[in-house]
């Protein structure tokens, strides 16, 4: 009896231990900046457009519905595209101008 209750501990504390032990070090991914979510968003709404258009095409929505879905993906994948445009132009302006004040 005393050995079962002492495999039954052991498998117990083996099972806790697994579940709650974390490593000393812990590897994550990449920080994501705005800019590259907003790249990953606008390869999501593209890919989204796409789809849209083989669905359409392949005579599985309506006209109305198309052009309501479409026109909401163009509006969006505008907004995405400005903000890229503008993060990246603040950033060339950034860096142009950090550049120009090393040099003096």
């Amino acid at each position: 009896m005393t050995v079962a209750i002492m495999c039954c501990m052991l498998i117990t504390v083996g099972a806790l231990v697994y579940v709650f032990y974390l490593p000393g070090e812990l590897h994550l991914g990449a920080e994501k900046t705005r800019l590259s979510y907003l790249r990953e968003r606008k390869e999501v709404v593209y890919e989204n457009l796409r789809d849209l258009n083989f669905e359409y095409k392949a005579g599985k929505l309506p006209d109305a519905d198309y052009q309501s879905i479409k026109g909401s993906l163009e509006e969006e994948a505008a907004t995405v595209l400005a903000e890229i445009s503008r993060l990246e132009q603040a950033a060339t302006a950034g860096f142009s101008g950090t550049h120009k004040g090393a040099q003096v």
